[in-house]
């Protein structure tokens, strides 16, 4: 498991992607994101503007995230 710190409240989850280097572009983000591949805490999420805060876990395609 990889954490990665946020410096605010929250991060909208298509900037957290890119944040991780999971998605290269917001393109990509969107597209990983509409394809039902990322989880936020167990569940799939399909909203690009999901706020991320510390304490979820991401995950990805096998990748999983905890943001701190």
């Amino acid at each position: 498991m990889i954490e990665i710190a946020i410096d605010s409240e929250y991060i909208k989850l298509d900037q957290f992607l890119k944040l991780a280097d999971i998605a290269s572009t917001g393109g990509h983000a969107k597209f990983l994101i509409q394809e039902g591949v990322v989880k936020v805490n167990g569940e799939v999420e399909t909203r690009r503007g999901k706020k991320i805060r510390p304490g979820d876990l991401i995950e990805v395609e096998g990748n999983s995230i905890m943001v701190v």
